[in-house]
């Protein structure tokens, strides 16, 4: 079983227009909602592509109902929280998705210490433990932390996807792997060079990186310096819509990470996985969705690159992935 947390629970909504003309009214077709936040999204993910997988998360009572009904046949554990679910509304044009996400509401310091002790019920049954998403106002960093030593003191995997302080408490933790964006891993080590970025949260203990970079496909930093970092992206641009193509690269990544013997992970094998189940979400119109045909075809189109260990610049030669 894959144990899956989020933290901050989304009802995703997503509306397409042809085109934004900021300041004016848009009459749009009927929007999709959709129980979310990146964690949900992983756990979707992952049920769709045949594994064992349940979602933990908080859900105000409010939505609750609506919230279990719309996972359909994805496994559950909520706590009840007051109120509503967050939400999240993605609006798709052609060239591009704008996304506002709600902050969320402050849970109480109680909620976290319930979370934490209703994920350590989970983990004596648990192969991989992934933590994903933003944190509520009110919620201390440090969660990331300590579900990351939760699931190493059960000899666990663990995979956590966030940004800012979240993600260097995942780090400090010792995470198995990280996968923030460019963006987020800018944002969070103040390192232009995505390599670099990396490296600066393995020295504070992380292991394995991966690294989405958009068109330009995905990257893995391992943590020994002396294995080469990879780059895999295809020879063409996808287009659709990208709300939740990082969460489907997390899905894949979990998916091989409960497979790790003696804890030795296949780099070249996660970052494929996780770049072709990325880019197959980008083709689907909801966060959460892959197919897995598409998902197996974009697979083989990969090309696997080898840069050198300390910039991000690409060598002449690559690799179809198999």
């Amino acid at each position: 079983m894959i144990v899956v947390v989020t933290p901050n629970p989304a009802i995703d909504v997503t509306l397409v227009s042809d085109r934004i003309d900021l300041g004016h009214t848009h009459r749009v077709p009927p929007g999709a909602r959709r129980a979310g936040g990146k964690g949900i999204n992983v756990a979707r993910v992952l049920t769709t592509m045949g594994a064992d997988a349940v979602a933990l998360a908080p859900v105000g009572t409010l939505d609750r109902a609506w919230f279990e009904n719309d996972l359909g046949d994805v496994p559950f554990d909520f706590l009840d929280v007051p109120g509503a679910v967050r939400q999240s509304v993605a609006v798709v044009e052609l060239s591009r998705t704008t996304v506002f996400n709600e902050s969320g509401s402050d849970l109480g310091v109680d909620v976290w210490e319930t979370l934490l002790n209703r994920v350590a019920a989970r983990l004596p049954h648990a192969r991989c433990l992934v933590v994903a998403g933003s944190l509520p106002p009110g919620c201390p960093p440090a969660l990331y932390g300590q579900l990351v030593e939760l699931g190493r003191r059960h000899g666990l995997p663990v995979i956590a996807d966030a940004t800012g302080d979240a993600l260097l408490s995942a780090a400090k933790a010792g995470a198995t792997l990280l996968k923030p964006n460019a963006r987020e891993l800018l944002e969070t080590t103040g390192e232009p060079d995505p390599v670099v970025g990396a490296r600066a949260l393995q020295a504070l203990g992380a292991g394995l990186i991966l690294v989405s970079l958009g068109e330009e496909g995905m990257l893995a930093v391992p943590s020994d310096p002396n294995q080469p970092v990879l780059s895999a992206r295809l020879g063409r641009v996808i287009t659709g819509n990208p709300t939740g193509a990082g969460d489907a690269g997390v899905a894949g990544a979990a998916s091989l990470l409960t497979n790790a013997e003696n804890g030795v992970l296949d780099t070249r094998a996660i970052l494929a996985r996780a770049t072709a189940w990325s880019a197959a979400a980008v083709l689907e119109s909801l966060a959460g969705s892959v197919d897995p045909g598409r998902a197996a075809e974009l697979e083989a189109e990969l090309a696997i690159t080898t840069l050198p260990a300390s910039g991000t610049s690409r060598s002449a030669t690559a690799e179809r992935s198999s």
